[in-house]
């Protein structure tokens, strides 16, 4: 496995420590896109795709919000996973909110003649960049973060058989010719606590990370591949106490996939960042653990505090609502 340049770690350590000792997550509400700021307990941050662009800075906005609610002035890392607007377009209005010193990706947009999108180009053009292969680590102080999938590729290491493959067939291989497939997962490690976010990698890459061994290990936390649209009973053999859904009112979250999500074994909550239309009630998490209950919500966002023993806390921001978790495996 390789380690990412000794120089990143240094950006990271040279941030300026704050008082707080948990790993907070906020996850944004993108209206069915990504964006999840992360803070280190030394006040260190990476924001992982920055929703969409226009829409007045909407999104932007949000991402601005959460970070002041976390004492964040500037991106030590931007981590763009996969070029698709919901993920990529939100670039340039963020870093002028929330200037970016590095930024990671994973190689030019296979979707684009093998180029960066312009937009992206230029903000690049402003900092550090690098491109990102699976199986290295960003070490961030007592964080550890493994890239499991960059560029098409996936993690080849050792892993427990997954009895939850059995029956699962490969879609047909022209689903993976876009940027999806191109998707940086990464296995985020504070301590004991592990979260993993697989952005929206496809079908067979889900597969070929958890099929017929899960390379990946057991999570806490997950966030749910392709916004809960797609989810393969592989994802069982992850065992996430509690998964989270980064879905809109009508992307993501729908009824087959809530369905597999909800039945996996071990699994204590699903929280979303909207309530999924097309689910109803029977679908859908209890109100309480939705960050945006109506269709054209607040971008109310959703915020995990973990501790190295690996238990940890979610908060909604719409309702002040808290469930802390305990010590996990």
């Amino acid at each position: 496995m390789r380690t990412i340049a000794p120089w990143i770690a240094l950006l990271f350590a040279c941030t300026a420590a704050r008082a707080a000792k948990t790993l907070d997550i906020y996850f944004v509400d993108v209206e069915g896109g990504q964006a999840t700021l992360v803070v280190a307990p030394g006040g260190q941050s990476l924001l992982i795709d920055a929703g969409f662009t226009g829409n007045g800075g909407r999104d932007a906005d949000r991402i601005a919000r959460a970070a002041k609610a976390a004492g964040v002035k500037h991106l030590d890392a931007l981590l763009v996973t996969h070029f698709h607007p919901d993920h990529s377009g939100g670039v340039p209005n963020v870093i002028e909110r929330l200037p970016a010193t590095t930024f990671l990706d994973h190689g030019p947009s296979v979707e684009a003649e093998g180029k960066y999108p312009e937009a992206y180009a230029a903000a690049i053009a402003k900092g550090q960049h690098r491109v990102l292969q699976a199986g290295e680590t960003i070490m961030i102080k007592a964080m550890k973060i493994t890239v499991v999938s960059a560029a098409g590729k996936t993690i080849r290491r050792p892993g427990d058989s997954n009895s939850h493959c059995a029956g699962l067939a490969p879609h047909p291989e022209t689903e993976d010719d876009g940027e999806d497939a191109q998707s940086v997962g990464i296995v985020l490690e504070f301590g004991k606590f592990r979260f993993g976010d697989f952005a929206d990698l496809t079908w067979n890459k889900q597969l070929a990370l958890l099929c017929p061994d899960n390379r990946v290990g057991k999570l806490d936390l997950l966030l749910a591949p392709r916004h809960g649209g797609l989810a393969p009973q592989a994802l069982w053999g992850l065992a996430p106490r509690v998964t989270i859904i980064n879905n809109s009112a009508k992307i993501g979250a729908g009824p087959q996939a809530w369905k597999t999500t909800s039945g996996s074994p071990g699994l204590e909550d699903i929280w979303q960042l909207h309530f999924a239309g097309a689910g109803g009630k029977e679908a859908n998490a209890p109100d309480s653990l939705i960050a945006n209950v109506e269709e054209d919500g607040a971008g109310d966002y959703l915020k995990v505090s973990a501790m190295p023993d690996g238990s940890f806390t979610v908060f909604n921001a719409r309702n002040k609502y808290t469930k802390t978790y305990g010590r996990g495996y």
